[in-house]
């Protein structure tokens, strides 16, 4: 290919390159740059470089291909806008290694204006999947989270641990460690890729980028005076950002920059109005962060349409942030614990202010949250009519199991095997459940009549229904182990082990079931009722 083939244009404006970058054909822009190394700083008909046209196109492997090659004066602040524009889509791609070396590089492409008009720092509010706060772990893979350590590299020293990896790579094939290695790279890359752990690292590593990358723009944001910040309209990035629920990026740029929560939006709520909102209880808690003359001021405001915080908190929650919570109940709980909490730290007089519709905040509350509390009966209703009909039924079996006792009795009436050591485990077992399996159903037909007034979802209805399925689960582990004894009892000495064991093992289905289906739920009802909350009252003082 002629050197000078790969500057010229198409109809469109395209060079070859450009074209290569956008399809992602890594190996013909190695051609090209291996004949001429100036291409990859010659930009196409409309001014973009091919590194920002295959970023923008989502191309990884070229992005950072081009991007070792693209000289780095023509990604300065001050040579147009391919910088901006390349760290905006590095970030939206999550090629956090680039983004990372090019902010390194050149700190004021952070808060540059890129091809859309918009800054950096924007872009990454809007991705909250790439913050810790943002990932949702089972408590398992947070363990291995925890465990797997993560070095942050940026591009260009990627490159260099790659090229020193295979040299030393080529050293150990000589040697029979180095064989061994080879052999067993499979099966162990198989290995973490069958646990997660490769998933759970990449994820890790990317939060490390993502969050090294905002303490590099919060410290260039730090350097500029207050007219600056103002002219980047940060307030309305932050803002954007609590919306998406990017926690970590809202809570660090509000700490580096404290003058953000005096701002508001078109319609004059503050960064904490916001939270309320949407529900953020992490923004929300960094109130309790202010002095107490900071944070007087924050709770008396108003908006343009006349709420104050207690109004905003009367208003039903997101519909993205209820579908988190599982059952209408809890949604409910929810709902009154945000309305409490906020209650709580605003001045007194805001609970009888009525809003430009003339409505308190309870009549607001009571009014938007009318259908909830219709659901929340409902699906407390039919947890409890299914779940008393199975406590209904373990009533009557252990009942009779009671007097219809294994062996049968002797002629003075006294059980027959009264002194095995396993008819003892089964008139205990048989005990605790019938007495569990009664208490289960008594709780549920409370639930069935109570009141379903909205203070009654705080505490009193969820209390009922974590009694009433834990007796529940009482009553069918007990009942199976009753069983499993009374088998044990009869069949003694002919060949119980063969018998009994799989029995055992078949006993176990249904409590299994039982853990699998309602345990959680469970779980998750006694930690919304009394669990530490999901408010943190301790934060530091920060402003």
């Amino acid at each position: 290919m002629p050197a000078d083939l790969g500057q010229k244009e198409d109809l469109l404006g395209y060079t070859p390159l450009a074209l290569a970058a956008s399809d992602g054909i890594t190996e013909i822009a190695q051609c090209m740059l291996t004949k001429n190394r100036t291409l990859a700083g010659i930009s196409d008909g409309d001014e973009i470089l091919p590194v920002v046209i295959a970023c923008n196109r989502g191309k990884k492997e070229m992005t950072r291909f081009l991007y070792s090659h693209t000289p780095q004066e023509k990604l300065a602040p001050g040579q147009g806008k391919n910088g901006a524009s390349l760290l905006s889509n590095c970030i939206a791609s999550q090629i956090l290694d680039v983004a990372l070396d090019i902010l390194k590089k050149h700190p004021r492409l952070a808060i540059s204006l890129d091809m859309e008009r918009i800054i950096p720092i924007f872009v990454l509010g809007q991705m909250p999947s790439l913050f810790k706060s943002g990932s949702q772990l089972w408590f398992w893979q947070r363990w291995i989270y925890s465990c797997i350590p993560v070095k942050v590299d940026h591009a260009s020293d990627q490159i260099q641990v790659n090229v020193a990896d295979d040299t030393q790579h080529s050293r150990d094939v000589k040697n029979n460690t180095g064989k061994v290695l080879r052999h067993l790279h499979g099966p162990v890359s198989y290995l973490l890729q069958l646990l997660g752990i490769k998933n759970i690292y990449a994820k890790k590593l990317r939060h490390a980028q993502a969050t090294e990358l905002l303490q590099c723009i919060c410290n260039e944001i730090q350097k500029m005076n207050v007219e600056g910040t103002l002219g980047l309209r940060l307030h309305h990035t932050v803002i954007q950002a609590v919306k998406q629920g990017n926690v970590d990026f809202a809570t660090e740029m509000i700490k580096s920059t404290p003058q953000l929560v005096q701002k508001t939006d078109i319609n004059d709520r503050n960064i904490f109005f916001v939270a309320i909102l949407n529900r953020q209880e992490k923004i929300f808690s960094l109130l309790h962060g202010l002095n107490n003359v900071k944070k007087m001021k924050m709770t008396s405001n108003v908006d343009r349409f006349g709420n104050n915080m207690l109004h905003l908190a009367a208003m039903l929650a997101p519909s993205n942030q209820l579908d988190g919570i599982s059952g209408a109940a809890l949604q409910m709980q929810r709902e009154l614990q945000w309305f409490k909490e906020v209650e709580s730290i605003v001045p007194p007089i805001c609970k009888d202010l009525v809003n430009a519709d003339g409505k308190r905040p309870s009549e607001l509350f009571t009014e938007q949250h009318a259908n909830l509390v219709k659901e929340g009966e409902k699906w407390m209703k039919d947890i409890a009519a299914s779940s008393s009909f199975v406590a209904a039924l373990i009533v009557t079996i252990m009942f009779a199991a009671a007097f219809t006792i294994p062996g049968g009795n002797d002629d003075t009436g006294a059980p027959i095997f009264l002194g095995n050591d396993l008819f003892m485990v089964f008139i205990i077992s048989d005990s605790i459940s019938l007495f569990s399996a009664t208490t289960s159903v008594l709780m549920f037909l409370g639930i069935l009549t109570s009141q379903y007034a909205e203070n009654k979802f705080l505490t009193r209805l969820p209390t009922k229904l974590i009694i009433g399925l834990s007796t529940l689960f009482l009553s069918i582990a007990t009942m199976m182990i009753a069983f499993c004894t009374a088998l044990a009892i009869l069949l003694k000495g002919r060949s119980t082990k063969v018998v009994i064991i799989p029995i055992i093992l078949l006993a176990c289905v249904p409590v299994t079931l039982f853990v699998l289906l309602q345990f959680p739920l469970l779980v998750e009802i006694f930690i919304s009722t009394y669990g530490p909350g999901i408010f943190n009252r301790k934060i530091e003082r920060w402003y």
